[in-house]
């Protein structure tokens, strides 16, 4: 997150406004049961609050996946999960 938000910070000073935030593989979404991945999970989303409150109008989370979304027809359906939200049903 730090990375980002410093990286944020030098886009905004070359007058670049980012349109949105991508959350990576995110535990938090995904909702593990193993013990320490919930606390792991917890501890992240203290940092997707912090990415909302302070760094974002627009964030994307896109969950842990088990299998990598590869090929044309899983990175479609993987982009109408994680921005369907973000643009709206049907876009």
């Amino acid at each position: 997150m730090l990375e980002a938000a410093q990286l944020q910070i030098d886009l905004r000073r070359a007058g670049i406004e980012p349109f949105a935030w991508v959350i990576n593989a995110s535990l938090a979404v995904a909702r593990p049961t193993d013990p320490i991945l919930v606390q792991r999970a917890q501890a992240e989303l203290e940092q997707i609050h912090k990415v909302q409150e302070h760094c974002a109008h627009r964030v994307v989370i896109v969950p842990w996946l088990a299998e990598e979304p590869v090929g044309a027809k899983r990175l479609q359906q993987l982009a109408r999960e994680a921005f369907g939200t973000l643009l709206g049903a049907g876009h």
